[in-house]
Parts: C-alpha cells; sequence; structure tokens
C-alpha cells in the first residue's frame, strides 16, 4: 500500500511569497533529471508492473509528461487574464489510453524533457507581473497566483516521483 497522499485529497495554501519563484523554477527545471536518475537502468519488468490496477512507474512517468499541455495551458491563461483557470481531465483519460508501458523509456523521457523546457521557456518570457495575479482554480475552488500554479506543478511532479520511487524500489 502507497505511503504517498492521494493527490485529490492534497489541501494547499498559498501564503508564501512571489520572491520564492526561483526556487520553484529550479524544482521545475530538475524533475526530468530526478525522473530519469530514477527509472534509467531499470529493467522493463519492473517499470511496467502493475499493482492492484494502479499505475505502473512508466505510467506516472508517461503522465507527468501528459499533463505538461495542461500546465502550459494555465500560464497562458495568467498571460491572457483568463476568468479561471484551464479545467483539468479529473478521469486521467489521456494517460489512460496512452498505453505508455507500449512506448520506450527514453521516448517518455524525451518527451517531459522537452515539453518542461518549453513550459519553463514560456514562464521566463513572462513580466514579473503575472506572478502576483490571481485567478480562480477550477477544482481547488481558490484563487491562484501564477506562482503558485508553477508551486502546485512542482507538488504535481513530487507527487508521482515519490509514488514511482515506492514502485521501483519496494
Amino acid at each position: 500500500m502507497s505511503q504517498v497522499p492521494i493527490w485529490f485529497e492534497r489541501k494547499f495554501e498559498f501564503s508564501f511569497p512571489v520572491e520564492l519563484l526561483p526556487n520553484l523554477r529550479a524544482r521545475l527545471r530538475g524533475a526530468p533529471a530526478r525522473l530519469e536518475e530514477m527509472l534509467r537502468g531499470r529493467s522493463h519488468k519492473i517499470l511496467a508492473e502493475r499493482t492492484q490496477e494502479k499505475w505502473s512507474a512508466q505510467e506516472h512517468a508517461g503522465h507527468l509528461a501528459d499533463m505538461e499541455p495542461l500546465w502550459l495551458a494555465r500560464v497562458e491563461d495568467f498571460a491572457a487574464s483568463a476568468d479561471q483557470l484551464t479545467v483539468a481531465d479529473l478521469t486521467n483519460q489521456r494517460t489512460d489510453e496512452a498505453n505508455h508501458n507500449a512506448r520506450s523509456l527514453e521516448e517518455i523521457l524525451t518527451e517531459f524533457r522537452a515539453a518542461r523546457e518549453i513550459l519553463l521557456k514560456r514562464v521566463d518570457e513572462l513580466d514579473a507581473s503575472f506572478f502576483a495575479r490571481s485567478i480562480p482554480h477550477p477544482r481547488l475552488k481558490t484563487p491562484m497566483r501564477l506562482v503558485d500554479h508553477l508551486y502546485f506543478v512542482a507538488e504535481h511532479d513530487d507527487h508521482h516521483l515519490a509514488r514511482i520511487w515506492e514502485l521501483v524500489e519496494p
């Protein structure tokens, strides 16, 4: 049984200062390398093993790549001063249908790294005033600043990295 808290049960408090942005950028930039370090050199059998009909380590890795378009869309919501952040597919249909276990690990890792670079490049292009602007998050029902969104993404990364670690290092 996993010791990682259930993602949809997590509560978030966004009260930290915008000045933590460089720390968040470092976490986000480092996620692909941490994922690669956890998974490279592992057998496909270990990476693709499912327990209790839950995602395998490789499916969790694929999910991280699958989420990047949403994270980028939400950055664009801030740039456009949208009324609400883009809604996520809470059923994770994209990941469930992707058959990540049939893909090569290298393809998944490359996809995640490339997508994360696009996200960070877009974030780096934005004026500092965007990072304190708030837009309601559709599921959490709370205002979220762009810096909060980046924290949310970093926490989502770490959630899945922790779950992957449980799966590959039992």
